[in-house]
């Protein structure tokens, strides 16, 4: 399997209202968080394997390749609070 195949199944498996960060997946990669985020940027299928749901560590939204603005939408349509381009972590934080 390869890391694209392996991010996709950890994507996956993060529950609707909930959220990981760029730092988590990369632990479970083995990789840097920003080889994470560009796998992210090459995600084919970005609803099925919602990378829209992947944020930095500290809350911040990060980036999203359909536009920051988009991610927001998919982020509150899954009923998760935005706050100040932030999410509280305490709350919606999803840990494999």
């Amino acid at each position: 399997m390869n890391k694209m195949e392996e991010l996709q199944r950890l994507l996956a498996k993060i529950p609707k209202g909930k959220v990981t960060t760029y730092k988590i997946l990369a632990t479970k990669l083995g990789l840097h968080p920003r080889h994470v985020g560009k796998l992210l940027s090459q995600n084919p299928y970005p609803i099925k394997y919602p990378c829209y749901k992947v944020i930095n560590s500290d809350g911040r939204l990060g980036g999203y390749s359909s536009g920051l603005k988009r991610k927001i939408q998919l982020l509150k349509k899954d009923k998760i609070t935005i706050r100040n381009n932030s999410i509280d972590l305490t709350k919606f934080y999803f840990k494999f």
